[in-house]
């Protein structure tokens, strides 16, 4: 299972994370109107940190996504908002960064309108509809991804918390595309700000499955 830890943004805070949980991704969160947004004043030192970088976008344009995939060192480009196909794959032809689309998962999803994105994703992520765009710490109903038809794999994020890890691999018993999981506001001190105890908890509780 991969681990996602999104919304950081202190270097100590990195530096923990890193030596403490070793995830296979950090999410980096570039959504001005977020709590966790992280300017680019950080740039050239979150950089050098020795994981995988996710930039969260919004619905932002292509010209500032591959300026930050430069300033950063990102590896991979999380879609968080209402980016068309067309706009994925003009993206795509423009960077070797991994591309993931979010779905925003309210009472259902239109599965059909997923077709478009899987030339050009490396993965989807379903989350928790909300208007903030994440970090909502909600959950939506997982029975929802039983029907999910794709051989393309996903992550699993909104509302997860430490207690849920023996959920998430009875889940993927059932749904082998379940790939990993997004990891953010329910292991938070504060915005931006990591509890690395509660997500030592969370990765002991993963492994021992």
């Amino acid at each position: 299972m991969e681990l996602k830890v999104c919304g950081m943004r202190e270097p100590d805070n990195i530096r923990s994370l890193i030596s403490e949980i070793g995830p296979d991704w950090m999410g980096l969160i570039f959504y001005p109107k977020s709590p966790r947004y992280v300017s680019d004043e950080k740039a050239a030192e979150l950089k050098e940190f020795p994981v995988k970088k996710v930039g969260v976008f919004v619905n932002e344009t292509v010209e500032e996504i591959l300026k930050k995939v430069d300033q950063f060192g990102l590896s991979a480009i999380q879609l968080h908002g209402s980016e068309s196909p067309d706009f994925v794959k003009s993206l795509a032809e423009k960077t070797e960064a991994e591309l993931w689309k979010v779905i925003s998962v309210g009472e259902e999803i239109d599965l059909k309108s997923l077709e478009g994105y899987l030339p050009f994703v490396s993965k989807f992520l379903f989350d928790t509809a909300t208007a903030a765009h994440g970090g909502s710490g909600k959950r939506f109903d997982w029975e929802i991804l039983k029907t999910y038809p794709f051989d393309k794999g996903f992550l699993l994020s909104g509302g997860l918390d430490e207690e849920c890890a023996e959920e998430v691999l009875a889940l993927r018993e059932q749904i082998p595309q379940l790939q990993g999981v997004d990891l953010n506001s329910k292991f938070e001190d504060a915005p931006g700000l990591k509890n690395i105890e509660k997500l030592k908890r969370f990765k002991k509780n993963l492994d021992k499955n």
